[in-house]
């Protein structure tokens, strides 16, 4: 179901994502403007429950004072969009996506950026909202169709090796599960090895 959450200078409606973000939250300041951690007090176009706190997700713009910056930037209120977020949140593919760290950028009301540039991926669910804060990223977290899903139980793992008649398409896939899993990366995006690829590494 599609979110209808009101927002100036955005470009669409957005389907319903998992909340990682509530009141209260500090994130990172992913912009150039100098600032490095906002407090976020409140989330724009939330008609929620009497009394429950409102939670923001990634593309949500939301007013945030910044606790850790420039001294002209500091206790001031300012608009912000959440950018990334480490809650894991599905996508309509099914994919289970998070990122590293809860970061946002500073925007004006219309969602234009008050820096120039942005540190680190945005969520494709944020460029497709913010046009202006697309273009200013230098990596938009894009998943093909070969992804396996975040939340894959290890037992499913070793079943679905276990299943593959080629012994070298077992070993290649169990070696790039441990090298995504070791070196951290900021998705957990494992892409699928197709046998073209097997049979020149052979």
């Amino acid at each position: 179901m599609a979110s209808k959450r009101g927002r100036g200078g955005n470009a669409g409606n957005k389907f319903r994502m998992s909340l990682g973000l509530p009141v209260a939250a500090t994130v990172n300041c992913a912009d150039n403007t100098g600032a490095k951690n906002l407090y976020i007090i409140s989330v724009k176009g939330i008609k929620g429950r009497l009394n429950r706190l409102p939670s923001a997700c990634v593309g949500d713009m939301v007013m945030a004072t910044v606790k850790k910056g420039k001294p002209d930037l500091r206790k001031k209120v300012l608009p912000a969009v959440i950018v990334r977020q480490r809650k894991p949140f599905r996508r309509k593919d099914g994919v289970y996506m998070y990122f590293e760290d809860n970061a946002g950028v500073i925007v004006n009301p219309k969602g234009e950026m008050k820096g120039s540039a942005i540190t680190g991926p945005i969520g494709k669910e944020c460029a497709d909202l913010w046009p202006r804060i697309a273009s200013a990223a230098n990596a938009i977290d894009f998943v093909s169709d070969s992804v396996y899903p975040l939340r894959l139980h290890w037992k499913s793992v070793l079943l679905c090796i276990s299943s593959e008649q080629n012994s070298k398409r077992q070993f290649l896939c169990v070696t790039l599960l441990f090298a995504t899993w070791k070196t951290g990366s900021t998705t957990f995006r494992p892409t699928c090895i197709e046998e073209n690829e097997i049979l020149q590494s052979s």
